[in-house]
């Protein structure tokens, strides 16, 4: 039966890399990111096409995301609301840019109750159209402002190539829409943001990012502007793991929302949109793991502690377990721990089962552990084996390793991305480094959006960022010659 069921997730293995038109060593990758989520029980492919199970492990993980980001999110002033699923087809129409960068995702019904609807509904692929119509019944005076709201939802874009949490047809995110009095505080809020997404991915995620703007050809569907954060996967592409969008007044003028100023006068709203989704999951997974599995980072973790029982006999079993129990009392008010107590697996399978699902740190305790009154302890990240633990220094003992486990996690994706962070001074030589290597490309810019075309088409990297932090020292932009003291930064991207 094994044998079938791994021969069965071979051929759907060779059959994602197929779709995705992937070269050798990038559909070995592929294979073991997929295999990774599916032997650590995070998600499994759905009976529709593009879509994804996120599985109860997964989606724990998903929780401890979603309430690190939910808390930040709420401590800045915004509050959580719900909007509907189906948006009318209108709605999307009334923003040209918006509707011309989301059409071809667009899902459509158009039947309901066994009867033709009088008008298309769209199920949302975001939802700026539907909260905006909302915004302009709910913004009428400067004091109306600034209106801040969040949105825990799903969304769907029919996405031609699809894999499991980084690119899926339906996918959950959070959306933030809000509505300001002037353009300096939208811009503020924006880039207020794209901080909380920072910390989220350095202080939780443990991924050194990179913060800038976005070009005018990456820019989201209908903003002035688009921030984001760029993380270095592994395997030296680039992922997007959360984007802040400075809106202007292009929806609030599609929308007609209007507020009468402090000063009397009739003015359109300023507005920003910002979303992060559970791509951010397929992020820790490409930017930790390792041979083994999933390396997940102690804040994230749902489980931070297992404990892996080892005995030969009942009576070995007994003594092993009460003992076993005591150190889950010990731990469990400031840990999040579980105890594999399962007779019908051997202690070696259990650990690769928890090691391939990341667990930060695994106690072994058999019977001379008991004798000795002490434990020993497994770091996932480096594979050390720590012996002698006395049972009473434990709780500070996993407290300092917990810290020291997420430090180190965050040390080794940095010095990655350093080491995978290359230069190139003219177009030969950029090409040069993209085709032999991997990461990040740091290079002046003062090209078009069409020479970003032709370069992605040549090369298949892009623009990732105009990062924020730049020395503004003078150079030639690498594919025009141009004088410039702008520096992009360009990558392969998932």
């Amino acid at each position: 039966m094994e044998d079938n069921a791994g021969s069965v997730l071979d051929q759907a293995l060779d059959n994602e890399a197929e779709d995705l038109e992937l070269d050798e060593k990038e559909a070995e990758r592929a294979k073991w990111y997929t295999r990774t989520i599916q032997e650590a029980e995070l998600a499994d492919y759905a009976p529709v096409k593009g879509c994804m199970v996120v599985r109860p492990y997964g989606y724990a993980l998903w929780e401890q995301i979603q309430s690190a980001l939910d808390g930040m999110i709420k401590a800045t002033g915004h509050q959580n609301a719900y909007f509907p699923l189906l948006i009318p087809e209108s709605f999307l129409k009334k923003e040209a840019q918006h509707v011309e960068g989301f059409a071809p995702e667009c899902a459509v019904v158009t039947h309901g109750g066994g009867k033709k609807l009088d008008e298309p509904l769209i199920i949302r692929p975001t939802s700026e159209t539907i909260i905006n119509h909302m915004f302009s019944k709910w913004v009428q005076s400067w004091r109306d402002l600034p209106l801040l709201i969040n949105q825990w939802a799903n969304v769907v874009r029919w996405e031609m190539r699809t894999r499991l949490f980084l690119r899926t047809t339906e996918f959950l995110w959070q959306e933030g829409h809000t509505a300001h009095a002037t353009s300096q505080e939208a811009e503020e809020e924006a880039r207020k943001m794209l901080e909380v997404y920072r910390t989220l991915a350095e202080d939780y995620m443990a991924l050194p990012v990179l913060t800038g703007e976005k070009t005018e050809r990456e820019r989201f569907a209908g903003a002035d502007r688009t921030y984001c954060i760029e993380a270095l996967m592994r395997d030296g592409k680039a992922l997007q793991a959360g984007t802040s969008h400075f809106l202007g007044q292009n929806f609030a003028k599609a929308f007609d929302i209007k507020f009468q100023s402090a000063e009397g006068n009739l003015e359109y709203a300023w507005q920003t949109s910002w979303g992060a989704s559970t791509r951010l999951i397929g992020a820790i997974i490409l930017g930790h793991g390792d041979d083994k599995g999933l390396i997940l980072p102690p804040k994230l973790a749902p489980i931070q502690v297992v404990i892996v029982p080892i005995y030969k006999s009942d009576e070995e079993k007994a003594n092993v377990l009460a003992y076993c129990n005591d150190v889950v009392g010990a731990l469990k008010a400031t840990t999040r721990i579980h105890l594999d107590d399962r007779d019908n697996y051997t202690p070696g399978f259990k650990f690769n089962h928890w090691e391939q699902k990341g667990v930060p740190i695994r106690l072994n305790i058999g019977p001379k552990d008991v004798a000795n009154n002490v434990v020993e302890i497994a770091r996932r990240d480096t594979r050390e084996k720590i012996r002698g633990i006395s049972k009473e220094s434990l709780p500070n003992e996993i407290a300092g390793l917990l810290v020291a486990v997420q430090k180190q996690i965050f040390a080794n994706a940095l010095a990655f991305r350093q080491a995978n962070t290359h230069t190139a001074s003219d177009y030969a030589e950029f090409q040069d480094v993209v085709s032999k290597k991997s990461g990040f490309v740091e290079v002046y810019w003062a090209g078009s959006k069409d020479d970003e075309g032709k370069i992605k088409e040549e090369t298949k990297a892009t623009i990732r960022c105009i990062p924020f932090d730049q020395n503004h020292q003078p150079g030639k932009c690498m594919y025009t010659g141009k004088e410039t003291s702008i520096k992009a930064i360009f990558a392969k991207a998932y």
